[in-house]
């Protein structure tokens, strides 16, 4: 159990924000709307180093540098500005990479023209175009593993893996994962952290696990071609899926008009195991329906045998976690900060300024609580209650006529209101409702409330976020070219 003191559960702030020029001035269609689409902390520098982000709008990538807190009004400082030239050309993502030979760091950016574009961010020199997709680039991820090997996700339904090394220059595709997988536009894909595996998921609701075959060191001249993901499911969600995300083998994943972001895991799949050959992949001739009930939401699994003509369960949903007032918006990206000796903390902003946070070691901290409320016989020795597990107080509507009011009651109010309450194990039903509509792993189907809300403008609509290596700063961009800047941790 965490000490209530424990830091490692604070959430962060909103410290503070800043907005680009409107800059599709700059392009040559009649697009008049600022956004920032994307945004990505460098990934290369030492944790006690200033981090470092890119933000992506349609025209520029803004490099910045956020400060140690030292009192400064503003932490953040524009290092460079890189503007794209090509008129045609609107960016919506983003990723970083490395060159090969020297470490200097380098960032990909994606968009409207097909292409995926690599700029030195030190001098902002364009360094190299890969070509081959055949419509909008709307995602890039970076191996972690490798940081020279890049994904792309794209409207003509395939993903693309690249090379930055010299090596392949001549054919720096190496593999396109494309065939029987999408049939749609694709808009978010995110690699495993052994770097084997890779999802992608898009306007056709279907969300794939891919198999990375071993790419190959040596040049080449075509790309090896992945057909058949290992896992595609559309019975998940039932919009358009635009951001999909592992956690550990568990799987993160959110789509236009469901207000949730679920957390599911595929049966039989685990990333120790040894990888399944492509000839195990299943096709989509071999598929059950999902839910009879919905012949039309399939799932087909490598990973969970067709052994009966019963529905075997071939994915299961652990949590959902709610993200209201999204609206019809989509190209809204959450973002997992999860890394050793930290709470894994999920980032989300709506449509309306809201930016929402859990974390996920609250969940099983409330449990382990739970647990020792019903085992806990001794009442003169209370369970102390972490700091972010406050019991809740009804607040009275009204004093009777003849009874004085309490010392810090409130007459007029039934909101309830928190407070530390340790020296009673007795807790009210408005506590325990509160607790389990942010913390309660029972119910799978009944979205968790967010355990932090920062709000800013309510027209600002949250297009990604972004977490720092270390964990202290959490970018979120969107609407109006506009930044906001969010720190925890910060020196008093």
């Amino acid at each position: 159990m965490a000490s209530i003191d424990d830091v490692n559960f604070e959430l962060p702030k909103l410290r503070t924000s800043f907005s680009l020029e409107n800059d599709t001035r700059f392009l040559g269609s009649d697009d008049n709307t600022a956004e920032f689409f994307d945004v990505k902390f460098c990934p290369y520098q030492p944790l006690d180093h200033e981090p470092v982000f890119a933000a992506i709008s349609k025209k520029h990538v803004v490099i910045c540098r956020l400060t140690k807190d030292t009192g400064d009004i503003n932490p953040c400082h524009v290092i460079n500005v890189i503007r794209d030239d090509d008129d045609e050309a609107a960016s919506c993502c983003c990723t970083w990479t490395m060159d090969a030979v020297n470490g200097r760091p380098y960032i990909c950016i994606g968009g409207v023209d097909a292409k995926v574009k690599i700029y030195d961010v030190v001098d902002g020199r364009l360094v190299e175009c890969f070509v081959g997709h055949g419509g909008d680039v709307n995602d890039l991820a970076t191996s972690p593993v490798n940081p020279y090997i890049i994904a792309s996700a794209s409207d003509d339904t395939s993903v693309r893996i690249w090379s930055v090394e010299e090596k392949h220059r001549s054919q720096p595709c190496l593999c396109i994962l494309a065939g029987e997988g999408h049939s749609w536009n694709l808009l978010s894909v995110a690699f495993h952290e052994t770097g084997r595996y890779l999802l992608s998921g898009g306007h056709d609701q279907i969300i794939n696990l891919w198999t990375i075959p071993d790419l190959p060191n040596e040049p080449i001249d075509t790309p090896l071609q992945v057909h058949y993901p290992h896992f595609s499911t559309s019975a998940v969600h039932s919009g358009i899926v635009d951001c999909v995300s592992f956690y550990g083998d568990l799987i993160l994943s959110r789509a236009c008009h469901d207000n949730v972001i679920v957390l599911w895991k595929i049966e039989g799949f685990s990333s120790d195991d040894p990888l399944p050959p492509q000839s195990t992949a299943p096709t989509p001739q071999n598929v059950l329906p999902t839910n009879y009930e919905d012949p039309g939401r399939l799932t087909r699994s490598a990973f969970v045998p067709l052994t009966s003509p019963q529905c075997p369960v071939q994915y299961t949903r652990l949590l959902a976690f709610h993200t209201p007032n999204c609206g019809p918006q989509f190209f809204m990206r959450f973002k997992l900060h999860h890394v050793p000796n930290q709470n894994p903390v999920l980032a989300f902003c709506n449509a309306a300024g809201n930016i929402f946070f859990w974390d996920l070691k609250r969940l099983t901290a409330h449990r382990d609580v739970m647990s020792l409320l019903a085992n806990h016989t001794d009442k003169s020795k209370p369970i102390q209650l972490p700091s972010w597990q406050k019991p809740v107080i009804p607040r009275a509507k009204a004093d009777p006529p003849s009874k004085p009011r309490a010392a810090g009651s409130e007459r007029d109010s039934s909101t309830p209101v928190y407070v530390n309450h340790t020296d009673s194990q007795e807790f009210s039903p408005e506590t325990l409702e509160s607790w389990a509509t942010k913390y309660s792993m029972d119910d799978t189907h009944e979205p968790l409330r967010h355990h932090k809300m920062e709000s800013s403008s309510a027209n600002f609509v949250g297009r990604q976020a972004s977490w720092s290596p270390g964990g202290d700063w959490c970018v979120v961009v969107g609407s109006s070219n506009t930044a906001l800047l969010l720190q925890r941790w910060a020196q008093k």
